[in-house]
């Protein structure tokens, strides 16, 4: 005589790719949220010799090498080289011109104030600067 066996139903587990991906993505924000505090402790400090347009440039040119260095080593695990150095700054064009045109859509297009817009932009480029820069940093690295 048979009897009927019950298997319980598991959840199905997401794939490592997928796992590791949202890890990169939570890494990434925390990156930008310690760059952000290191571009302005730098632009802080800097203003005690510089006029702020030095301050603001230097302390941002130091804040995007930090930030290469940072996303390279927790972000995408992969080894830092001068091409992937070269192209990093292409991510804060991304952000650049995705902040701006989303801030322009907050107030000129959908009217709402314009103390907030910024923020909400920001938190809008970041999938599309994650994307970007994961291209970059793990371009001809074995799948991550």
């Amino acid at each position: 005589m048979r009897t009927a066996t019950r298997t319980k139903t598991l959840p199905e587990a997401r794939p490592v790719t997928e796992r590791r991906i949202s890890g990169q993505i939570i890494t990434f924000a925390l990156v930008g949220v310690v760059n952000t505090l290191i571009y302005y402790g730098l632009y802080l400090l800097f203003l005690n010799w510089l006029p702020y347009l030095a301050a603001h440039i230097l302390a941002f040119a130091l804040s995007m090498t930090g930030s290469f260095f940072l996303n390279a080593r927790f972000t995408y695990r992969t080894r830092p080289t001068w091409r992937k150095f070269l192209l990093f700054p292409l991510t804060n064009a991304t952000n650049f011109l995705i902040t701006t045109a989303g801030v322009y859509v907050i107030v000129d297009v959908l009217h709402a104030g314009n103390r907030f817009a910024p923020l909400l932009a920001s938190g809008a480029a970041i999938p599309v600067t994650f994307v970007v820069s994961r291209m970059i940093m793990l371009r001809g690295s074995p799948a991550r």
